[in-house]
């Protein structure tokens, strides 16, 4: 299929017209993404009669660029506060709060925009320009293949448990069993639910993440004068427009992680269940591992911000090439999105790129330009954003346990699940008072489920024979990475021992 250049060029010059609704829908996005559980898909339904009553090419380019900027601006919080609204903006806080606490906000928040805008830009470019080809990896990839990935996924709790094996292992298991809570998915049956009928789906993700990291760090604030360490306020006060520069140096300095990073997120995107999450935990884990001075992450490392955040924004265009070619939702943003071009009779499937081409790319051309107009609008609000860390905790704890009440109730709109909150809340404070891995928890939660969910499928496809999860290539590639993943930090940490024990003996012997 030979590639429309110019229909290409078309729609990109009618998108830019459509400037008007996409900033407005921008700078709906990024109050959406920094309110902890508000995510794209509450928001896109609340405002489905107003898409529906839009042409299709001005409701798309809202939706679209709606979407984009509800993912840059979950950083936002993750980095000021350790507050991470969604899955994919925690791994973004475990290098992006340490800044803030060096007096850096303002660069990290530069590192996340940039980062995001780029990655978006990159990747919605590469899926333009191999739509087609993109569309067949959602055939290829099957349970067997998901297996491996949530596996790789889960070798992310030895990686961040490096620092303390046993401890980080412990908290990696609570996590496992605490995702385990609900009805079992074959017969239904409650599994450690205590009786209570809001546990029957499964622990509620918003309100474990929200509480795991958002109450535990208010708590550990309450001990505190200021989110900023004493000794680096007045480096945080003098933050100018220099350090908005610097954080753009440092961002076209690592360039090439944006690059890597954000093709993760591109792929990991169109797999089916993945997400986001999954995403910025793997790209975050290879950024360290390849990295030339690991044990800078987890202190304020750039990389730590750019990894994640570069392939968190790359799952935005992954996520529509399955709803685009396949007519198959990635989840509840694509489902939304899928009724408004169905109500304008749009159909699904390989026949759009031949009967609606200009609806197939101008999804990604509207995407494009949504994070072009994002990169003029949003970068110089760092400056300002930052200084939101300059209020006294006394003040400021009030106010983010008020926004924590509010998001864990908007996702099902429970009473119950703020209880479920206050409960991780006062896990997650324990576990940073005693030294365990608040990250390697969450991890457990949030990929235990899917991976139960993927193994028992691919059991029963294989009738209980458990030789079919290595029966694929492209499986046993994914678990020869796991396994490589799990076993080089501990062959680099012992080579770093016996290079320091040798230093050691050499100078006693001086």
């Amino acid at each position: 299929m030979e590639f429309p250049f110019a229909l290409v060029g078309d729609l990109f010059m009618q998108n830019l017209g459509l400037w008007w609704i996409i900033l407005p829908a921008t700078l709906i996005g990024i109050v959406v993404g920094i309110l902890p559980g508000f995510g794209a898909q509450n928001t896109l339904m609340m405002l489905l009669p107003l898409t529906l009553s839009m042409d299709v090419t001005s409701a798309l380019a809202f939706m679209i660029a709606l979407y984009c900027a509800t993912q840059l601006g979950g950083g936002v919080p993750a980095i000021l506060f350790n507050m991470p609204g969604e899955g994919g903006a925690a791994a973004t806080a475990i290098d992006g709060y340490p800044m803030t606490r060096k007096g850096k906000a303002q660069q990290a928040l530069v590192l996340c925009f940039s980062s995001s805008v780029l990655a978006g830009l990159i990747t919605t470019a590469v899926t333009i320009a191999t739509l087609p080809l993109l569309a067949q990896l959602s055939y290829v990839i099957r349970s067997v293949e998901m297996i491996a990935f949530m596996v790789l996924g889960l070798t992310l709790i030895a990686a961040i448990a490096s620092r303390d094996m046993l401890k980080g292992l412990i908290a990696g298991f609570m996590g496992l069993m605490i995702g385990s809570i609900g009805a079992d998915p074959i017969f239904g049956t409650p599994r450690a639910t205590f009786g209570f009928a809001q546990l029957y789906d499964g622990v509620p993700l918003i309100a474990a993440l929200i509480g795991l990291f958002g109450i535990s760090e208010a708590l550990v604030m309450l001990e505190e004068d200021s989110v900023v360490h004493k000794k680096d306020q007045s480096t945080a006060r003098r933050a100018s427009w220099l350090d908005t520069f610097d954080g753009l140096r440092l961002t076209v300095k690592y360039w090439w992680q944006i690059v890597w990073t954000s093709l993760i997120g591109l792929i990991i995107g169109i797999l089916p269940g993945a997400g986001a999450t999954v995403a910025a935990f793997i790209a975050y884990h290879y950024s360290k591992l390849f990295s030339k001075t690991p044990d800078e992450y987890g202190k304020g490392h750039p990389c730590g911000v750019i990894a994640p955040e570069s392939a968190n924004n790359g799952v935005t265009s992954g996520t529509l090439v399955p709803v685009m070619a396949l007519g198959i939702p990635g989840g509840a943003t694509g489902a939304v999105m899928m009724i408004v071009l169905a109500y304008n009779g749009v159909i699904f499937g390989p026949r759009l790129f031949t009967d609606n081409p200009e609806i197939a790319y101008g999804v990604f051309v509207q995407m494009f330009v949504a994070y072009l107009l994002m990169l003029i609008l949003i970068v110089p609000l760092a400056r300002y954003m930052s200084r939101v860390v300059w209020i006294p905790t006394r003040f400021l704890v009030p106010l983010i346990l008020s926004m924590i009440a509010v998001a864990a109730f908007s996702e099902r709109e429970y009473i119950f699940d703020i209880g479920v909150a206050l409960v991780f809340g006062v896990i997650g404070y324990i576990a940073r008072k005693t030294n365990y891995e608040v990250t390697a928890m969450l991890i457990g939660v949030l990929m235990g489920p899917l991976f139960e969910s993927y193994l028992l499928r691919s059991l029963r496809v294989g009738q209980g024979d458990p030789m079919i999860l290595f029966s694929s290539p492209i499986g046993n590639v994914i678990w020869l990475m796991a396994l490589a993943s799990a076993v080089f930090p501990f062959i680099r940490a012992r080579r770093k021992n016996g290079v320091l024990a040798q230093a050691a003996m050499a100078g006693n012997d001086d």
